[in-house]
């Protein structure tokens, strides 16, 4: 373990600065997550949330600074793939599900995942697996809509059962992206609720515009602003910062 780096974090970005084509994405972002934080990310666009999550999950590799999980593990040294068998689970805007499948079929089929080609396919649920397909289903609201093809969900749904697929692989931290855009004013409030939830298991770290959301969440928020952390505290405390009502909250 590197010494400078919190033991205890689940993750730990020091000082981490990313350019494209001289364009600073990340400035010197540092940002600490801990165990079983639910954490809000906000910002202008171009502020460096979307590169923040890619460096994290080994899409992009930083220009300088470090970046470790679960105090020990440097992601800057590892894949997308071998940083996803880690635990960490990344949710995009747009929900990904399989919509020619059930419901119940999205599940376990992300919990197949972690296994190979071969075994998948001669392999047969355990009541184990089933008894977790079930849990899952009833976290994030679908239990009554369990036989129904994917397609035939609404907007919100299918982004819940997006975030159930990734529970379904255990990840130790969830990255979310905007789980609220385009959904209706019932289902963000239940999305609120439903976050909250998971992250009593692990840590959430939710990026979103939409404020009262936010404000629905109760948590720690993070600002970003050109790359670097320009505020970070209760929304309270953040959207009242003249720097943030300036380069965020003012547009």
């Amino acid at each position: 373990m590197i010494p400078d780096v919190k033991p205890n974090s689940v993750l730990y970005l020091d000082n981490v600065s990313v350019s494209f084509d001289g364009f600073k994405a990340l400035n010197s972002l540092s940002i600490v997550i801990e165990p079983g934080e639910l954490r809000a990310i906000i910002g202008p666009n171009g502020a460096g949330k979307t590169t923040m999550m890619d460096i994290i999950t080994g899409k992009t590799r930083p220009d300088t600074g470090q970046v470790f999980f679960n105090g020990q593990t440097d992601l800057t040294k590892l894949d997308e793939a071998d940083i996803a068998q880690l635990g960490i689970g990344r949710k995009f805007q747009k929900p990904t599900v399989f919509e020619s499948h059930t419901v119940w079929d999205n599940i376990e089929l992300a919990l197949n995942r972690r296994r190979g080609v071969f075994s998948t396919l001669f392999y047969r649920l355990s009541s184990e697996d089933r008894s977790r397909i079930d849990e899952i289903l009833s976290t994030v609201r679908l239990t009554h809509r369990r036989d129904d093809l994917a397609a035939n969900l609404s907007h919100g749904q299918k982004q819940w059962l997006e975030i159930g697929m990734l529970l379904a692989q255990e990840p130790k931290l969830l990255l979310v992206d905007e789980p609220v855009a385009g959904m209706t004013d019932a289902e963000t409030a239940e999305t609120a609720i439903l976050l909250k939830e998971i992250a009593k298991t692990r840590s959430v770290v939710v990026v979103e515009h939409d404020m009262g959301f936010i404000r629905d969440l109760g948590v720690k928020v993070t600002c970003l602003a050109e790359g670097s952390v320009l505020a970070e505290g209760s929304i309270d405390f953040v959207s009242s910062d003249p720097k943030v009502i300036e380069n965020y909250l003012g547009r």
